[in-house]
């Protein structure tokens, strides 16, 4: 079902960080160590995103740049020669394992960007078409004031016919009425109202979500493993620990956190009530 990571601190190697530690990114490509009933390696691709200043004085401003490829990580050269190469002060980064039936492809690898945002997806939506167009329909119906979404056509924007990629049109849309005076005030707000939408129509959905806009990054946890490592100077969320540093700690299921350099807020998320019950 996919691992992920997360950086956000000082400018730090964008290849390096997916080779660190003797459990790196890289390493969990292929030996995995808690995948929960989610599949044994994530050979089916994998990205990588990270953001850059552009502009000059008043006009500049952070901007998302990626990299993907649907090959196994380990075959692909460019992560030595090119992401080797290149430092920022963020990054999330990403290696797939493909549902069964769902396409190998490069659109199909995360992360998804748009503009300053990216976004990854380790889990599942059981029969994603159907429970996404009713999600769809919820939101636009409780929005009612400026429409999210023209029609479920919409959903035929997204890159790869998958669940992550429907997920991602979704939550850029939520993203798009975030005012911290309106109905959706934040990131985090958006992300918990995605979730227990998906969940209200599919409790059996994995939802371990990861967004950044280069500055801070949020993350769910709904039946996956994230643990956080918080320095003094900078965070990372990642699906399993690259190393033995005991600032590693584990977070609960049912989360919702927000990182930013050294500092780290996690609370719980609101569920539905067939949520909460699900053994």
């Amino acid at each position: 079902m996919c691992r992920h990571l997360g950086y956000v601190g000082p400018p730090t190697g964008v290849g390096e960080l997916v080779v660190h530690g003797p459990h790196s990114l890289y390493a969990q490509s292929w030996a995995p160590a808690d995948m929960r009933s989610g599949g044994t390696i994530n050979a089916d691709g994998f990205g990588v995103a990270w953001w850059r200043r552009v502009g000059i004085g008043a006009d500049a401003r952070d901007t998302v740049a990626r990299y993907r490829n649907h090959a196994p990580i380990w075959t692909d050269p460019a992560l030595g020669e090119v992401l080797g190469q290149l430092e920022s002060r963020s990054v999330i980064a990403a290696v797939r394992s493909a549902t069964v039936g769902m396409p190998v492809e490069r659109g199909a690898c995360a992360p998804f960007t748009d503009e300053r945002w990216a976004f990854s997806h380790n889990g599942v939506v059981p029969d994603w078409r159907t429970t996404l167009v009713a999600v769809l329909a919820d939101l636009n119906e409780a929005f009612t004031a400026a429409t999210l979404f023209d029609s479920p056509a919409v959903l035929l924007q997204a890159e790869s016919l998958t669940d992550s990629a429907a997920l991602w049109v979704l939550l850029r849309g939520l993203l798009g009425v975030v005012d911290p005076a309106g109905p959706i005030s934040s990131p985090a707000e958006a992300l918990q109202l995605l979730v227990a939408s998906v969940l209200r129509h599919q409790p059996r959905a994995r939802l371990n979500l990861m967004l950044g806009n280069g500055s801070q990054l949020w993350a769910t946890t709904c039946w996956h493993s994230l643990s956080v490592l918080v320095a003094d100077d900078y965070t990372v969320l990642s699906s399993e620990p690259y190393d033995a540093d005991p600032r590693w700690q584990s977070i609960d299921d049912h989360q919702l956190i927000a990182a930013t350099p050294g500092r780290c807020a996690i609370t719980a998320l609101e569920l539905p009530a067939t949520e909460r019950v699900r053994s």
